[in-house]
């Protein structure tokens, strides 16, 4: 197996998505899509295990977020991730003769969800949610964006100050003993300080992110989907609830469902090992209906 090749996608607007490819002659291909605030490095092994069963797969950074464009017009609606995700899709079909499958990781997920039940149907041929519903709860939505902005201007001293800062924010997850999966997540300024890899206009900007405005929107998508979804959620998650859980399993009763213990929010990287075989389980069963 080779390691991942840099690949540059076409969004909307003019706007171009770095990403990395794991080849293998396996399809449809398989895009993962990561959360607000991270970027296309945050899959841990996941990507590696996916090329290995046998399936091409791509991660890219969203824009405004990594090495990606920022948005021009410093437009970071939710619809806007929905459209990069449904260009990023067509054009994986045009070549594949098949549409991809998503994994969205939060934000991720909900350009899927968008992508799939409003914009274009048909842009995906399964889908993958991780921790993120229609409705969030409020409490863990404020827990995560505080987080992000604590240190948005100011940044870090070093990586051992940012490693320092999120091992406050995430007691249940182990403090790593390398930190260069870490300065994929940071760039280091002019100034000298480390900051988050990602457009602060995403939260500050005249059109940020606001999943609330945009609630009854998922609602609806989620309504309409009709191809294969499984929702991963980790069980310490303050972001998506028993509750909301069971509200998108209601809406959407052909989604399967995986709780991942002493997981949160960042399932991916809280429980790798435990969510990679809980989506590569899902793909298999896929390939076998």
């Amino acid at each position: 197996m080779t390691g991942p090749e840099p690949l540059t996608l076409d969004g909307t607007g003019g706007v171009r998505l770095a990403a990395d490819e794991w080849h293998a002659d396996g399809r449809p291909t398989v895009l993962l899509i990561h959360g607000g605030g991270q970027t296309r490095h945050s899959w841990g092994g996941t990507a590696a295990a996916l090329q290995a069963s046998g399936r091409r797969t791509v991660a890219y950074d969203q824009r405004g977020h990594g090495t990606s464009d920022r948005a021009p017009d410093r437009d970071y609606a939710h619809v806007r991730f929905a459209e990069d995700c449904a260009a990023v899709c067509a054009a994986t079909r045009a070549v594949d003769g098949v549409p991809p499958i998503a994994v969205g990781a939060s934000l991720g997920g909900l350009a899927a969800l968008l992508a799939e039940g409003d914009l274009s149907p048909g842009s995906v041929s399964a889908l993958v949610l991780v921790d993120i519903t229609p409705r969030m709860e409020p409490a863990g939505v404020a827990r995560i964006v505080g987080f992000m902005l604590d240190r948005v201007e100011d940044g870090f001293e070093s990586l051992e100050d940012a490693a320092a800062a999120i091992a406050a924010y995430q007691p249940h997850r182990p403090p790593p003993d390398d930190l260069s999966g870490l300065a994929k997540n940071l760039r280091l300024d002019p100034d000298g300080r480390w900051r988050w890899h990602w457009d602060p206009d995403i939260f500050l900007g005249p059109t940020p992110i606001n999943g609330a405005a945009t609630a009854g929107r998922f609602d609806a998508a989620a309504r309409r989907l009709e191809v294969p979804t499984l929702l991963i959620r980790g069980r310490q998650s303050d972001l998506v609830s028993v509750e909301t859980a069971e509200e998108f399993l209601a809406i959407c009763p052909h989604a399967e469902f995986v709780d991942v213990s002493e997981a949160g929010h960042m399932v991916a990287g809280d429980r790798n090992d435990v969510f990679t075989d809980a989506v590569v389980s899902f793909l298999d069963r896929l390939d076998r209906s």
